[in-house]
């Protein structure tokens, strides 16, 4: 985007100059080459100041779209976190079941050998 901005100010510095010069070496009077100057300086100075909101609004939207995107991507990710977590949840809640059942169903099978015996 700086790279851009050179440009473009080169450009309007140059069409200035070229202007100027145009201008002075034109067969006219001091006042009226005065006048034409100013006119040609101040649409010039209209045209920078519109390629500059231009520009300013250009960003700014580039920034609110990258801005939406980030935060729809954190969205997703923190949604994708939340389900792995209750996933994790629930297999380690199966698993202490699974674990805790075995070791009663062991438990019980001594018990019973130890009766019987």
């Amino acid at each position: 985007m700086k790279d851009q901005t050179k440009v473009i100010a080169a450009l309007l510095v140059g069409a200035a100059a070229g202007a100027a010069i145009g201008l002075l070496l034109a067969p006219e009077s001091g006042s009226e080459l005065r006048e034409d100057i100013a006119d040609y300086v101040n649409d010039l100075v209209d045209r920078a100041k519109d390629k500059a909101q231009s520009t300013a609004s250009n960003v700014k939207e580039y920034g609110n779209s990258v801005a939406e995107k980030a935060k729809s991507k954190w969205n997703d990710a923190v949604g994708a976190a939340a389900d792995y977590k209750d996933q994790a949840e629930s297999y380690a809640t199966d698993k202490y079941e699974e674990g805790k059942d075995r070791f009663k169903d062991q438990a019980d099978d001594v018990n019973n050998a130890i009766q019987h015996s």
